[in-house]
């Protein structure tokens, strides 16, 4: 699968967890809000036992399996980008995502190296992202000071060029998923020249959606897909 943007095209829309801000995340209404908005690829989490969950303390009321998933988005002829939250699973991901001939439109990320290396091992050209930051200590729950915040990601985000070709190496991933705010022109070209394309996450607003498109990314992972399609098609 192709998941780079043509020259003067658009980025790739992928709606987050389905469509997270129209319906439950991680649930088959939230699925198909994603493909009534028109994305190109949904975005599920997938948690030990092949569930649809963030975690297994977060599954949803109304859960709903892997093979579950896939067999929608093949029917309805949507890419599937599977996030693997944990290790220890990576075979029986791949083996569901044969089971319902997606191989050739299937994207798999993580934000744990050891399963994008596990990925990248038993399953070469597929494409394997591997996502960053990952929030390993929960600082994410911290409500930091706005100003800290702010500098914390701009410290990151002006050494992100540095360690794109670091994390792509260390991970054998083939595709970069960067938080929104890590995004950059630079970066994203480091990433191009290194044959990897680009996913910003979690881009929620108009303004978010105009600025990492204009750093060039290939794909740009939101709550409110619909939101981010119409964006784009108005520039």
């Amino acid at each position: 699968m192709n998941l780079r943007r043509a020259a003067g095209g658009r980025p790739l829309v992928i709606g987050h967890r389905g469509a997270a801000a129209v319906a439950p995340e991680n649930t088959l209404e939230s699925l198909e809000a994603a493909i009534a908005a028109g994305v190109d690829l949904v975005e599920f989490d997938i948690s030990p036992g092949l569930r649809l969950a963030h975690s297994t303390g977060e599954a949803p009321a109304r859960e709903i399996s892997l093979d579950e998933a896939l067999a929608f988005l093949g029917a309805h002829g949507v890419a599937a980008h599977v996030d693997v939250k944990l290790p220890g699973y990576e075979e029986e991901v791949l083996q569901a995502i044969d089971r319902h001939g997606l191989r050739e439109r299937a994207l798999v990320s993580t934000a744990f190296a050891a399963t994008s290396r596990r990925f990248a091992a038993l399953a070469p050209g597929l494409p394997v992202a591997i996502g960053y930051p990952r929030d390993r200590l929960g600082v994410s729950s911290v409500r930091w000071p706005v100003p800290l915040k702010r500098a914390g990601a701009t410290a990151l985000r002006q050494a992100m060029p540095a360690r794109v070709p670091l994390l792509l190496r260390w991970a054998r991933a083939n595709t970069l998923s960067l938080h929104h705010t890590l995004c950059s022109r630079a970066a994203v070209a480091t990433a191009h020249r290194l044959g990897a394309p680009v996913f910003a996450w979690t881009v929620n607003d108009a303004d978010g959606v105009r600025r990492v498109a204009a750093a060039g990314v290939d794909g740009i992972v939101s709550d409110d897909p619909e939101t981010a399609l119409a964006t784009l098609l108005a520039l």
